[in-house]
């Protein structure tokens, strides 16, 4: 075949193609359009779920008479001039596509006016047809851009397009999904002349809480940790839910970088492995996250539908982001609406609020120790007071002392004190405000694992030399792993060699495994590493194998516990990083308060 240049028509309907998907690609790229323009009133209206209207005005800047019919013309823009500024960009929209690729397949209306002119104007063009002359418009500040009959002109694309609600539920996602970017602007959103979605400004706390309760509910809302950490060059605030806070699929996910919305596997992974050791395995966070860094260090003109962007640096951005996330989620407590802070309006993003743990938990541990030595002096003291005394009144006040230094020693320790064990599985304690039930298991492995992760990284875990060594038989594919890991599984506490081509000798295990089934912990161990395909991924899954070791070191259901033995517990519980869930996932404690308690027996209070 002979080698043509392809006719400008189909040239340009291969360039929409890129651009233009569905009806939500033309509301993406026009809602864009408006937030550079300097909008602060959006108004959407679409009609059959955006096939056969889409219909946006807003208040921003317009464009200027002399210009309409430039601006549907293809890579024309105002917001880049040359390659230095392409390096630099800081606007959503910068290709300059967007209109001409809509125009090019749908019927199309742009209308407009500046704050300078004593009328608007408009354009019209249908397809590939001839643009229209200029006509007056009695149109306010701002532009409205109409789009009618989406792929009139290429009935096979047309024939894709899903249900009218499938294809208006992507545009109410959009919408949502702008909207969490820009606080300070309102949106109104129609769909058959039904209003579905208003957004007023946000500029209070409570208004920035309604907002992100509206768009991604307002449970979300009861179980956020606020994050604000790095600096102008390189930071990133937002919201992420609680461990205990999850969803089946990663559908509630908002991440942007420098006020653009995108989607990046580079933080998506960073996000996984921040929370791959604190929620139950096929599970996902919500997270509301904005990255700002300097525009030198990022490209975004690698996607044609600017969905994607590319890090100098992806190592660096990775790091920074899940660094960030692990240390919110072992400092942070939830944020009730109350105290929600005002949400984040690009550039600048609201101060997290300060953590309950860190420097300020390193002294309310020294309090702690001051104030429970007190309290066992008064005790020690208690028998001998009672001997030396028959008045009821002392006894009486020793007992209410006694009474309000419990009180005051369960407002410091937040799981309180244990009463009782129930089946030989979960302590029962009561703290200041109703009951903790705490499952023990759990909760130790939570311990150990977190011991192990520091020793681990310290390359420290201590070995303990069997008196007998333990024989086992492996297949093939178990004893390559094991031939191949090594010097792995020695970091990891364990000494192995092989005594024949289907054996192992196990000699040394970890000191907190000496009680444990040996057997069957390193045939989970193996199972672990053979899920991996090289020694770099198992070193980057280590706390995956180390949570397989914790749980094997852990107390064991059915074990009694001494009172002394649960306080214990207890007390390391509290002091642990993300004490609240097991190294699976699981909760480790819940808390039934009073009130929680008084409804279950219709009790007023």
């Amino acid at each position: 075949m002979n080698i043509k240049i392809l006719d400008s028509h189909l040239v340009s309907q291969i360039a929409a193609g890129e651009v233009i998907e569905r009806p939500s690609s033309v509301v993406k790229e026009l809602l864009e359009n408006s937030l550079d323009a300097g909008a602060t009133e959006i108004n959407l209206e679409i009609e059959k779920g955006g096939t056969r209207l889409i219909r946006l005005r807003d208040n921003g800047s317009g464009i200027v008479k002399e210009e309409l019919k430039l601006a549907l013309c293809r890579h024309a823009t105002s917001k880049i001039q040359s390659l230095d500024d392409l390096e630099h960009v800081k606007s959503l929209g910068f290709r300059g596509e967007a209109l001409a690729s809509i125009s090019s397949v749908a019927r199309f209306k742009l209308a407009s006016r500046v704050a300078d002119a004593a009328v608007g104007w408009q354009v019209v063009v249908e397809g590939e047809s001839q643009v229209l002359l200029l006509q007056p418009n009695s149109h306010p500040i701002g532009t409205t851009v109409e789009a009618t009959d989406l792929f009139f002109n290429i009935p096979v694309r047309r024939k894709f397009l899903r249900s009218e609600q499938t294809e208006f539920g992507h545009i109410l996602e959009l919408v949502g999904c702008l909207a969490l970017s820009r606080f300070d602007v309102e949106f109104l959103l129609k769909h058959n002349s039904k209003v579905i979605l208003k957004l007023t400004p946000a500029k209070t706390s409570k208004e920035c809480i309604n907002r992100v309760g509206e768009i991604v509910g307002k449970e979300f809302a009861q179980n956020a940790l606020s994050i604000d950490i790095g600096s102008d060059s390189l930071g990133l605030t937002g919201w992420v839910s609680q461990p205990n806070y999850t969803r089946s699929q990663p559908d509630l996910q908002y991440l942007y970088i420098n006020s653009r919305v995108v989607r990046d596997k580079i933080i998506s992974h960073a996000i996984r492995q921040a929370y791959q050791d604190v929620i139950y395995q096929q599970r996902y966070p919500v997270v509301i996250l904005y990255l700002n860094l300097d525009p030198t260090l990022v490209d975004v003109n690698v996607h044609p539908a600017k969905a994607e962007v590319r890090f100098r640096d992806s190592r660096l951005i990775h790091d920074f982001v899940a660094k960030g996330l692990k240390e919110v989620l072992t400092a942070g407590r939830a944020i009730s609406a109350p105290d929600m802070l005002l949400a984040p309006t690009p550039p600048t993003y609201a101060p997290a609020p300060t953590a309950i743990y860190g420097a300020s938990r390193q002294q309310s541990l020294s309090l702690v120790a001051a104030e429970e030595s007190r309290v066992y002096d008064e005790l020690a003291n208690f028998a001998s007071g009672i001997a030396t005394s028959s008045s009821p009144s002392f006894i009486k006040s020793l007992i209410n002392d006694h009474d309000v230094l419990h009180d005051n020693l369960s407002a410091i320790h937040p799981l309180g004190f244990a009463l009782a064990q129930l089946h030989g599985v979960y302590i029962l304690a009561q703290n200041q405000d109703g009951l903790i039930l705490v499952d023990a298991h759990a909760a130790h492995e939570r311990i150990n694992y977190e011991q192990l992760k520091s020793t681990y990284g310290a390359e420290l875990i201590p070995m303990q030399t069997l008196l007998v060594p333990i024989a086992l038989t492996l297949n093939n594919s178990e004893i390559n792993c094991v031939e191949s890991n090594f010097e792995l599984l020695r970091k990891f506490g364990f000494e192995i060699t092989r005594s024949s081509p289907e054996n192992i000798l196990v000699r040394c295990v970890p000191v907190l495994l000496q009680d444990a089934d040996v057997d069957q912990l390193i045939h989970d161990v193996i199972a672990d590493l053979l899920t991996h395909d090289c020694v770099d991924s198992i070193v980057e899954n280590s706390n995956k194998i180390l949570a397989t070791i914790a749980c094997h070191s852990s107390v064991r259901a059915k074990r009694k516990l001494s009172i002394d033995e649960m306080n214990a517990l207890l007390r390391k519980l509290e002091q642990t990083d993300s004490g609240d869930q097991c190294g699976h996932g699981r909760p480790t404690w819940v808390h039934l308060t009073m009130s929680n308690l008084d409804k279950l027996f219709l009790r007023g209070r």
